[in-house]
């Protein structure tokens, strides 16, 4: 009989939605809440939609330049925890190696079975500073162009 091969399709746009719902939820509530304001304040229409349009370019400018901030801010804290953890490898591996075990632990596996791992990461500092990156502190590796594709993104939700 015949396998179909498996195939597991994720979704892996979680990022961009965050980035579409910030600037859509701004740009959807600010101007409206200035237009209310502003309408019972100025009898001028025209000073009514111009304020709001000057909003709208300040604040894509606004939104994308704190999305861009972000997505920089988080890249540095990776590479500065991938710097730590390549120090510690490097200067304290038996303590590191205990992390290993540590985290396998977490996930019900012996230090005994977990040994050829530990031994095999102690190997391999890179994949060892990988590895501790990713299941000892739960960080992944940043997308490089992401701080800009942010900035476009916030900012090109919050105009429409």
């Amino acid at each position: 009989m015949p396998q179909t091969p498996h195939v597991e399709r994720h979704f892996t746009g979680g990022a961009t939605v965050r980035d579409v719902v910030i600037g859509m939820s701004d740009g959807l509530t600010v101007p409206f809440a200035l237009a209310a304001g502003l309408s019972g304040a100025v009898a001028a229409a025209h000073i009514v939609v111009t304020a709001g349009l000057a909003e709208v370019a300040a604040g894509s400018i606004a939104m994308g330049l704190g999305g861009y901030l972000a997505a920089r801010s988080d890249a540095e804290h990776y590479a500065s925890e991938r710097r730590r953890e390549l120090t510690e490898v490097r200067e304290i591996p038996d303590a590191e190696a205990n992390e290993v075990s540590d985290v396998f632990a977490s996930y019900g596996v012996s230090a005994e079975a977990a040994a050829p791992v530990v031994a095999a990461l102690k190997a391999r500092p890179e994949s060892w500073v990988d590895f501790m990156i990713r299941f000892e502190l739960g960080l992944e590796a940043p997308d490089p162009r992401r701080a800009l594709v942010s900035a476009i993104t916030i900012a090109g939700a919050l105009l429409i």
